[in-house]
C-alpha cells in the first residue's frame, strides 16, 4: 500500500506528568502526520475525549489509577477498545506496552494488520530494579519477550542495548529504529545565567537531574552522588525536574541528610525545562534500565554534558561526550569530576554535536520502515518538528 497509513497507537503507563514515553508519542505522531500518514493514538486518562492534535488524533478512553504509580492509568475494558480498533480499521498497529496491551497483537493477527510493538524498557532490568535475583529476573523476561515476539510481527528496539534480550531468545522479527531530540526546541542558547543563578549562585556546580521519581529510575543514585561530591569538596547543588511515588521518600532523605536539593516536580514548560538542562553543569542519568533515555540526550542538545549509568542503554547514546558510572553515588560523583576537568567549552560543543545525530525525522523515518510504510519526511521534519496543528475536540466514534 503506498497511499497514507491509518496508523493507530495505543499505550499504556502515559500520564499528564509522563515524560519519555510522552514525548516519543508526541513527536513520532508529529512526523507521522508530516509524512502524510493518518495517525490516532490511543491513551488511557480520567475521561472520555477525542481531539485532533499537533500528532494526529488523540482518543483518551478511562483507565483506573495504579496505585503507587504516581498516576499512571491502563486501559482494562478489552472490549471498549477492540470495538474501537475495529471501527478504526487501522492499516498499521502500534503498541507501546508488552504486558497489558499484549493482547492487542493477537487482535490484529486475527485482522490481519501488521502490528509491531515498541520496546520502551529493558524487561529484566526493570525486574531487577524491582528486586528479582538476576536470573530469576532473566528467566522471566525471556517468558515475556518469547510471547510479545511470537504474538507481533514485528518488535521495535530503540537501541542495542534494547535488542539484545530478544536476541538472546533467537527472535527474528526484530528491528532497531532510534528515538530523538527536537534540534530546535533544545539548544545552547536556552542557557540563563539568571536562572542559573537562582540555583547555584558561583562558585556552586549545578547537576540536574530530570526523571521519573520511581523506583526502576533509581533517582535516590543522584543524591548520593551529590552527597559524595560534597565531602569531595566539591559546592554543589541538585535540581530535580520530574514527581513521582518516590518524592517523599527522597525529599525526606535530603532534609535529613542536609542536602542542598531543589524537588520542581513536574515541569511543564518545555522551554523552561530546556533552560535548566542548558544552564545546568552536568545532568544525571542514573536509571539501570533505560532503553534510550531521551531526557539526557534533550540535556544533550542543550549542551549540557551527562553521567549515565553504565548498567543502561545510555552508554551507547552519549558516545564519548558524557561520562558512565556503576550504580552507586561514587561512582556517580567521579564521573561529574571527571567531566568538570575538561574545558567547558569543548564539552559542551561535544555534547551538542553527539545530539545532533539523533533528530527525530531519522527516527521517523525509521519507525516508519518498520511499518512498511512510505517514509518521505518532508525536511522540516528532518531539521526539528513537524508544523503543529490547532487542536479540535471531536465526538467519539
Amino acid at each position: 500500500m503506498n497511499g497514507p497509513l491509518r496508523i493507530v497507537r495505543l499505550a499504556n503507563f502515559v500520564a499528564p506528568a509522563s515524560g519519555g514515553l510522552r514525548t516519543a508519542l508526541r513527536e513520532l505522531g508529529k512526523g507521522y502526520l508530516a509524512a502524510g500518514h493518518r495517525p490516532v493514538l490511543i491513551v488511557p486518562g480520567e475521561r472520555e475525549s477525542d481531539h485532533d492534535t499537533e500528532q494526529g488524533r488523540v482518543i483518551t478512553l478511562p483507565g483506573p489509577l495504579l496505585p503507587g504509580t504516581g498516576g499512571y492509568r491502563v486501559l482494562t475494558d478489552r472490549r471498549r477498545v477492540a470495538a474501537l480498533l475495529e471501527d478504526l480499521a487501522p492499516d498499521r498497529l502500534e503498541v507501546s506496552d508488552r504486558t497489558t496491551l499484549r493482547w492487542t497483537g493477537r487482535w490484529a493477527r486475527r485482522a490481519r494488520v501488521p502490528a509491531v510493538m515498541v520496546s520502551h524498557e529493558s524487561a529484566d532490568g526493570v525486574l531487577r530494579t524491582w528486586g528479582l535475583p538476576e536470573r530469576a529476573a532473566r528467566r522471566t523476561a525471556d517468558a515475556l519477550n518469547t510471547r510479545t515476539a511470537h504474538t507481533y510481527a514485528r518488535v521495535v528496539c530503540t537501541t542495542g542495548f534494547a535488542e539484545r534480550e530478544f536476541v538472546r531468545i533467537g527472535a527474528r522479527n526484530v528491528v532497531r529504529a532510534p528515538l530523538g531530540v527536537d534540534l530546535r526546541e533544545r539548544h545552547p542558547a536556552l542557557r540563563d545565567p539568571g536562572l542559573r543563578a537562582q540555583y547555584a549562585p558561583p562558585p556552586r556546580t549545578l547537576l540536574v537531574m530530570c526523571s521519573r521519581l520511581s523506583l526502576e529510575k533509581r533517582p535516590g543514585t543522584a543524591l548520593d552522588a551529590l552527597e559524595a561530591l560534597l565531602r569531595r569538596g566539591r559546592p554543589a547543588v541538585l535540581v530535580v525536574a520530574g514527581d513521582g511515588p518516590l518524592r517523599g521518600r527522597l525529599e525526606q532523605r535530603a532534609r535529613e541528610r542536609g542536602l542542598p536539593v531543589t524537588f520542581l516536580g513536574h515541569v511543564g514548560d518545555r522551554r523552561l525545562l530546556g533552560a535548566l538542562q542548558a544552564s545546568a553543569d552536568v545532568c544525571l542519568a542514573p536509571g539501570p534500565a533505560e532503553t534510550f533515555g531521551l531526557a539526557a540526550l534533550e540535556a544533550m542538545a542543550c549542551g549540557t554534558p551527562v553521567v549515565a549509568s553504565a548498567s543502561s542503554a545510555l552508554p551507547e547514546v552519549i558516545g564519548g561526550a558524557g561520562a558512565v558510572a556503576e550504580d552507586r553515588g561514587e561512582a556517580f560523583a567521579e564521573a561529574v569530576e571527571m567531566l568538570l576537568d575538561r574545558a567547558e567549552t569543548g564539552r559542551r560543543e561535544a555534547a551538542r554535536a553527539r545530539a545532533e545525530r539523533f533528530g527525530w525525522g531519522t527516527a521517523v523515518a525509521a519507525f516508519l520502515a518498520a511499518h512498511d510504510a512510505p517514509s518521505t519526511v518532508p525536511q522540516a521534519v528532518v531539521r526539528g518538528v513537524a508544523p503543529a496543528r490547532p487542536a479540535v475536540s471531536r465526538g467519539l466514534l
